[in-house]
C-alpha cells in the first residue's frame, strides 16, 4: 500500500506494519523517514537491528532471509534492514524479496525496512516491488523542488521556533536563502540548524540570514534545463557560475542544452505533421516537468527562431570541443552561456499587457 511522505508520521502514530519499503534519491528525507519509522519500532519493543547493504552480483540474499527468521537471545522483535543503492536486486534478490513479503505478515517479532533510490514506473511495476507493496507500506519520498524550497526552509525554521519577517521582506529572505542552498537539502538542513545556535527563537531578519547562511548550492544541467525552459535567466546564470566552478564537462552542459533544442524542433515538426501535442510529447519521451514546460514555450516558438538556435548549438559544439566560431567567445563556458541565454529568452513568460 502506498503512502506519502506527509502521511507517515501519522500512520505511524497509529501502529506499525510489518514490512516498509522508502524509496527516493533525497538522502536527507528518505534519512529522517527511516528514522521516524525504527523511533516507533523501539518504542513498541524492536530493540535490535541488523543491516544488509546489497553489493555486487554474488550478495548472500540466504543471510536476509536468515535474519528475519532468527531469534535473538536479548530480544523477540527486531528490525531487518535491507539497503539497495542500486535498486536492482538482481534475479536472485528479486526472489528473495518476494519471499520477504510473503513472510512478513506472519512474523510479527520482524519489522523490515527496505531502503531503495528512486525508481521508475516500470520498476515500480515488477513482481518484487509489486510484493512488498502488497505486503506492507511503500513511501515515495520526493525531492523538494526550488520553487517549493523557500516554504520547506519556512516550515524548518517555525520547528525549531524561528521564523522571517512577515511580508516582502520575508519573501526575499527566504528566496536568499534558497539560492544558498539549492540542490543540496542535505547541508540546508545544516545551514538551518547553524541558525538554531546562532540565533534565540523568534523572527530572523535578513542581514542574520545574510551573515549565516554559506553558498552550499550543488546543481546538475538536468535542473540547469528546467531553469532554461522555465526562462529564469538569473537562476540560469547563477546554476552555470556554480557547474563551473564544479568542473563540470562543457560538452555535458552543451549536451544537455542543445537536446532541449532538438526537442523542441521534433515536437514542433510532429505537429505539424498533424500529431496532437500529447502525442508528439510522448513519442519524444517528453514527461513529468519537462511536459508542462514544453506545453508552455512551445506556442510561443516560431521557426524562425528554432533554426536560429539549432545553428547556435552547432556553433557551440564546434567551440566546447576546441573550435572556433567568428562572432562567438573562445572560451568555451562563455559560448554555454550565450547560447543558454539565447534559449533562455525565448522561453520567458509573455508578460502581461497593461489594462
Amino acid at each position: 500500500m502506498q503512502l506519502s511522505a506527509t502521511q507517515l508520521a501519522n500512520h505511524l502514530h497509529k501502529g506499525l506494519r510489518p514490512l516498509y519499503v522508502l524509496h527516493g534519491d533525497e538522502a536527507l528525507l528518505v534519512q529522517e523517514a527511516a528514522d521516524a519509522i525504527r523511533a516507533a519500532a523501539r518504542a513498541q519493543g524492536y530493540t535490535e537491528r541488523s543491516v544488509h547493504i546489497v553489493a555486487g552480483a554474488h550478495f548472500d540474499w540466504g543471510a536476509v532471509l536468515a535474519a528475519g527468521s532468527s531469534l535473538s537471545l536479548f530480544a523477540d522483535k527486531q528490525i531487518v534492514e535491507v539497503r539497495i543503492p542500486s535498486g536492482k536486486p538482481g534475479k536472485d534478490g528479486s526472489a528473495a524479496l518476494q519471499q520477504l513479503a510473503e513472510a512478513a505478515p506472519g512474523n510479527e517479532g520482524v519489522l523490515t525496512l527496505v531502503l531503495l533510490p528512486r525508481l521508475d514506473k516500470a520498476t515500480r511495476s515488477g513482481a518484487w516491488f509489486t510484493a512488498l507493496d502488497g505486503a506492507g507500506m511503500t513511501v515515495q519520498i520526493d525531492s523538494v523542488e526550488r520553487a517549493q524550497l523557500p516554504a520547506w526552509i519556512a516550515q524548518r525554521l517555525a520547528a525549531q521556533g524561528q521564523r522571517v519577517a512577515p511580508g516582502e521582506e520575508g519573501q526575499r529572505t527566504l528566496a536568499f536563502f534558497a539560492d544558498r542552498v539549492e540542490g543540496n537539502l542535505l547541508a540546508a538542513h545544516q545551514e538551518i540548524s547553524k541558525l538554531a545556535l546562532l540565533h534565540p527563537p523568534g523572527e530572523l531578519s535578513w542581514a542574520q540570514v545574510e551573515a549565516a547562511v554559506l553558498n552550499v548550492a550543488r546543481y546538475d544541467v538536468f535542473k540547469l534545463s528546467e531553469a532554461v525552459l522555465a526562462g529564469q535567466p538569473a537562476r540560469v546564470q547563477r546554476m552555470l557560475d556554480g557547474l563551473q566552478a564544479e568542473g563540470e564537462a562543457e560538452v555535458l552542459v552543451h549536451w544537455a542544452l542543445a537536446e532541449d533544442i532538438r526537442a523542441l524542433k521534433r515536437v514542433k515538426d510532429a505537429m505539424a505533421a498533424g500529431k496532437p501535442l500529447p502525442m508528439a510529447l510522448r513519442e519524444n519521451r517528453i514527461w513529468g516537468p519537462r511536459e508542462r514546460l514544453f506545453e508552455r514555450v512551445l506556442p510561443r516558438l516560431g521557426d524562425a527562431t528554432t533554426a536560429r538556435l539549432l545553428h547556435a548549438a552547432h556553433v557551440v559544439d564546434g567551440i566546447v570541443k576546441g573550435l572556433k566560431a567568428p562572432d562567438w567567445p573562445a572560451d568555451g563556458w562563455q559560448a554555454l552561456q550565450r547560447l543558454a541565454m539565447q534559449l533562455c529568452r525565448a522561453c520567458m513568460p509573455t508578460p502581461p499587457r497593461p489594462r
